[in-house]
């Protein structure tokens, strides 16, 4: 589903990302796994558009996307949780969940799923307060699901455990685990918290200095190599 060949990037003259390869097939989950600062989240940008690439290609279902813009992206199926949530916090839950639909046809964006009331329930008792009065949890949860009303092919989650509480935490270890057996998407997990991410991962690849340094499948992740390239 998902090719990344040969991808660099730079911020004017920093390399920050060297001839990183990875792929992503329909129902499976690749762990992206490094340290602060090694190049995950930039990764994730350009594979969404919001970074140009300096060198390599980007394919979607065999079409190469790679300059394409992050809204054209998204029209193909990619959908994107970044990092700290980003959802509106002026608009309500029922607005923010309404703007995950904006890539579709204007009859299948006029109504919310009943599907993402079960998956989040939590929201449906929201749906007329402000994103920004939600905990962070409960804004964690409805960034997953406005990603999720797009309809994607992929969904793309970067630190979705970060600055969440246990029992938010395992909710959405549920979840995913859910997308990933129902096998019509993609998912690519970009976590620091280890011990999640092996539970859901189906493969895994290490960054370091903006390479990738190790890769493999899952029952490889408690190898010593894997380990050392992730402690502290």
């Amino acid at each position: 589903m998902l090719q990344v060949e040969q991808v660099h990037q730079h911020y004017g003259s920093s390399h920050t990302l060297r001839g990183i390869s990875l792929s992503v097939k329909k129902g499976e989950c690749l762990s992206l796994l490094g340290r602060n600062g090694v190049g995950k989240t930039t990764l994730l940008k350009c594979l969404m558009g919001v970074l140009p690439l300096s060198q390599g290609s980007i394919e979607l279902d065999g079409k190469n996307i790679s300059k394409l813009s992050p809204h054209e992206r998204a029209k193909l199926g990619i959908a994107y949780v970044p990092q700290g949530r980003e959802i509106f916090a002026r608009l309500t839950v029922e607005e923010n969940l309404l703007m995950g639909m904006a890539t579709l046809s204007s009859k299948k964006a006029s109504t919310i799923k009943g599907e993402v009331y079960e998956l989040f329930p939590v929201l449906k008792e929201m749906l007329q307060r402000r994103g920004g009065d939600l905990s962070g949890g409960q804004q964690q949860q409805l960034a997953i699901a406005r990603a999720l009303l797009a309809e994607p092919k992929l969904i793309i989650l970067d630190e979705p455990t970060e600055g969440i509480q246990p029992s938010i935490i395992k909710d959405i270890g549920r979840l995913i685990r859910l997308l990933r057996e129902r096998g019509d998407m993609g998912i690519l997990l970009c976590e620091q918290y280890f011990d999640f991410a092996r539970e859901l991962a189906d493969h895994f690849v290490i960054l370091n200095r903006g390479e990738v340094v190790a890769s493999g499948d899952q029952n490889l992740m408690d190898g010593d190599d894997v380990k050392r390239h992730l402690a502290v």
